[in-house]
């Protein structure tokens, strides 16, 4: 009831008072095989080249289906850095979980004929077959086990969270973190989930990683069983013998969060005291992996 009663009051600063902004993408200095960059989509969407490979993690390119708006809200952004007829062959779309903030049916019809594979939680193929793709372009994974794409080796990792669509797929599909390496670069994106042992158990059997893509924490502390508290993501990263900490699921929708920002701010204050390299790009931002150059402008103070 306090959840509802939080989501429906009016909180002046529950969403920025105008709409982000976003820089469009140059796909040429993206694809440039030189280096691995990736660029932050908002939310948990994130776009990767590395190795030569594009992936695509969690695309949600649009506003969500309207029962489920009701509790999140519009986007914060009227643009997107590249809309989904612009995208170039993706190798990979990789998916963390089945929720529609992560895996969004009108985004995935956009781009489904750019996509050579879908890479999934276990269970997560069958909406994906009802959808239209075929079951030779989707890889399900269990924890543990991984999927080789020529120079590239997807991990699937454990994160505690949950699963479901509706009333009664709850916890019929796996949940899961990933972890991608190639020959240079290896990089964590923890989809949804609370700080738990496992992040040190990924940490000690796959790290250090030279970036990771975390999830930055919902402030609301009734959701510390599904999701991390700010400081919490912080911990997650010294486990993960992490390098650098892109924060991401957070800067699109409101969801449970009175205020847009407190959860990077919070996020901010402790990795400062811990002494954790943290990078803060724009909707749209090139970081390129393993350049000390990073973005890390608190660019949205000068929205308020």
């Amino acid at each position: 009831m306090k959840i509802l009663y939080d989501r429906f009051k009016n909180y002046p600063n529950r969403r920025p008072h105008q709409p982000l902004p976003v820089e469009k993408l140059n796909l040429n200095d993206m694809l440039s095989a030189e280096k691995s960059k990736v660029v932050w989509f908002g939310h948990s969407t994130v776009f990767i080249q590395i190795g030569g490979k594009t992936i695509l993690c969690d695309p949600v390119f649009s506003n969500l289906f309207w029962l489920f708006s009701i509790f999140t809200g519009k986007r914060f952004t009227e643009q997107l850095p590249l809309v989904p007829q612009d995208f170039p062959k993706i190798d990979v779309v990789l998916l963390s979980h089945d929720h529609y903030d992560h895996m969004d049916y009108r985004s995935i019809m956009k781009i489904k004929n750019k996509v050579q594979r879908f890479c999934v939680p276990r269970g997560v193929g069958t909406r994906l077959r009802q959808w239209g793709i075929s079951n030779e372009a989707i890889a399900e994974l269990t924890y543990g086990e991984t999927l080789g794409i020529e120079n590239l080796v997807f991990t699937c990792t454990p994160s505690q969270h949950f699963s479901g669509r509706g009333l009664f797929d709850r916890n019929k599909s796996l949940w899961c973190s990933w972890v991608i390496t190639s020959k240079k670069s290896n990089v964590f994106f923890s989809g949804d989930g609370a700080y738990s042992s496992h992040f040190k158990e990924i940490g000690r059997k796959y790290g250090p990683f030279d970036l990771s893509l975390m999830e930055c924490g919902q402030a609301n502390k009734a959701f510390r069983n599904i999701h991390m508290v700010p400081e919490k993501v912080v911990q997650a990263q010294i486990d993960l013998q992490g390098q650098l900490l892109l924060p991401i699921h957070w800067g699109t929708f409101s969801q449970s969060n009175i205020d847009w920002t407190n959860q990077v701010e919070r996020l901010l204050r402790e990795s400062e005291t811990k002494g954790i390299k943290v990078t803060t790009p724009r909707i749209g931002e090139i970081v390129t992996i393993g350049d000390e150059r990073y973005p890390s402008t608190e660019w949205w103070r000068e929205l308020k």
